[in-house]
């Protein structure tokens, strides 16, 4: 949730006037397009009465993952085969010399594409596939901001809430059973916690004032959270429903957002108490914050990917909000070609793609070769997502 959205009124002004300042956003490298090394791959229609619903929905997952060229299999590497019917789908990947890499049977349908076309990546690629991996959004459908649950191709959309009042800041746990959001049922800003396979729902934290974040650790144990109970926003550790609240952050500012880090030693989170919001690092077991330089003038939202090595953040330049992703490694921070309105990047599990809000649908962008997609749209105006891993 932006620092903006948890301020008084007079302070979201003054911010807005701070935030104003020409940044140095355009001295900031655009990411190259290219094409890369791929793999070629051959797909053919997979046999089995099932097999010509289900082939498209693999070749797709395929293709999106950015690993691989599909070809015909004269040319390719490696050919994937298989049947698809009576409720599963076997799947087998051979390469050039008739030798099997890979032979498994999968649940049928959408699902078992999805699965099949994960076990492909991490096979062939060692990295981990992101097609079975699922969504959660604030969509405006019914008039009112309410949660909903996706695939990460957009299909399978389904409401998660339906609190006819304000739900915003979705944050789904890495394996996707729990839910966390702020929902707005008792008049103030409380975080609840859904689980999502048996609908049951905690609220979480519910202290005075506004409480928001809730974003899960890798391990799904704790959640980092801002409070407001002391004044300003500030960043909390809490227990993965609540309860236990430790403070990280004691600031002039307000602190928004949060991401752990992949070992769950450090979260960052955004700051604006030196004047427009900045990203800082703060170890989970407390000590003082340290800055990341990432040579903008403005950084919220930022999202540290599972490898570890990398942070996505919206700044804002001429062209209004962008995406920008900072090497922690190298320490260099390039813009990513989202084009302006782009915001709330979140990471995929294998630290390539990235799903964005733009003009209030969500988009896939692949942060190697600059592939853009649409995935999600037509829920009214799309906001804030969050990932599986």
């Amino acid at each position: 949730m932006k620092l903006s959205h948890l301020l008084p009124a007079a302070a979201v002004i003054l911010l807005g006037v701070v935030g104003a300042a020409p940044c140095v956003a355009q001295d900031a490298p655009v990411i190259t397009v290219r094409k890369g090394d791929q793999i070629a791959l051959a797909v053919g229609t997979l046999a089995g009465s099932d097999g010509v619903a289900v082939t498209p929905i693999l070749q797709n997952d395929l293709s999106i993952a950015g690993w691989f060229g599909l070809v015909d299999a004269a040319r390719a590497g490696y050919v994937v085969t298989g049947t698809a019917q009576g409720g599963s789908l076997q799947g087998t990947v051979a390469d050039r010399n008739g030798g099997v890499v890979l032979s498994k049977t999968y649940a049928g349908g959408r699902a078992g594409a999805h699965a099949f076309a994960d076990d492909i990546v991490n096979t062939l690629t060692g990295k981990k596939g992101i097609a079975s991996s699922r969504v959660a959004f604030v969509g405006t459908r019914t008039g009112k901001k309410e949660i909903y649950l996706a695939d990460y191709d957009g299909s399978n959309i389904t409401q998660l809430t339906r609190e006819g009042s304000i739900s915003v800041g979705p944050n789904l746990s890495p394996d996707g059973r729990k839910l966390s959001y702020t929902g707005y049922q008792s008049g103030f800003a409380d975080i609840y916690v859904i689980d999502i396979g048996s609908g049951r729902r905690v609220k979480a934290v519910s202290a005075p004032g506004t409480n928001t974040g809730g974003v899960f650790s890798s391990d799904g144990a704790r959640m980092a959270v801002i409070i407001s109970k002391d004044g300003n926003p500030e960043l909390y550790i809490t227990g993965a429903e609540g309860g236990g609240a430790r403070r990280l952050t004691r600031s002039r500012g307000a602190e928004a957002g949060g991401s752990w880090s992949p070992d769950g030693s450090e979260i960052v989170f955004a700051s604006d108490s030196g004047g427009a919001p900045q990203l800082y690092r703060v170890s989970s077991g407390g000590g003082a914050p340290r800055q990341i330089s990432v040579g903008m003038g403005y950084a919220t939202d930022p999202s540290w990917s599972p490898d570890g090595t990398k942070i996505a953040f919206t700044t804002r330049g001429s062209g209004g909000f962008e995406v920008a992703v900072h090497d922690l490694q190298s320490g260099q921070t390039r813009l990513l070609p989202s084009g302006g309105d782009a915001e709330d990047p979140v990471w995929g599990a294998n630290s390539r793609h990235i799903i964005y809000a733009k003009g209030g649908a969500l988009y896939l962008l692949d942060s190697i070769n600059g592939r853009n997609l649409k995935v999600i749209d037509g829920v009214g105006r799309l906001s804030e997502p969050t990932w599986t891993r």
